[in-house]
């Protein structure tokens, strides 16, 4: 299972397409608070659609709530600060992907003392990053790709009219 983990998000657009994200490849969406926007925002609701049934959420009132629960798990840590690019990494089935929030990425020293699990997306130097919802979409479809897209729909149904 991927399991997607946007710590302290604040854009509710980004969220919602992260949310449709998870939908569409059977991922799991783990939200550490605080949050940037309210749960019932209308930007949050619209950007997902009506994917939201179709979504696990879960919650956590903190980063350290989060690290306490999940430690004996496999997680990576994407940011633009990390030398291996998410590419070189073999996923394990069960994994949990942090993201950070969109104007800071995640906390310097939780990327120092994890530095072995994490992951960038290659860009040119000019460029700071990449936006939050894109880069959750590039990782989570490397990593079934790495699965042959087990599970998924791999062929479309073009009718003749």
């Amino acid at each position: 299972m991927i399991n997607i983990v946007l710590v302290e998000p604040e854009i509710p657009q980004n969220t919602g397409n992260i949310a449709r994200t998870c939908a569409a490849t059977g991922s799991k969406l783990h939200l550490v608070k605080p949050l940037g926007f309210d749960v019932s925002d209308a930007h949050l609701k619209r950007a997902g659609l009506d994917y939201w049934q179709d979504v696990d959420i879960y919650y956590y009132d903190s980063l350290y709530e989060f690290l306490e629960m999940h430690k004996r798990d496999n997680m990576f840590f994407a940011s633009t600060k990390a030398a291996k690019t998410y590419t070189e990494v073999i996923y394990p089935d069960d994994c949990y992907i942090l993201f950070g929030k969109e104007t800071k990425g995640l906390d310097e020293q939780l990327l120092r003392d994890n530095y072995e699990f994490a992951i960038r997306i290659p860009m040119n130097n000019s460029i700071r990053s990449l936006n939050l919802s894109n880069s959750v979409a590039i990782v989570t479809y490397e990593i079934l790709r790495q699965r042959g897209f087990s599970q998924m729909q791999l062929y479309g149904n073009l009718k003749n009219s």
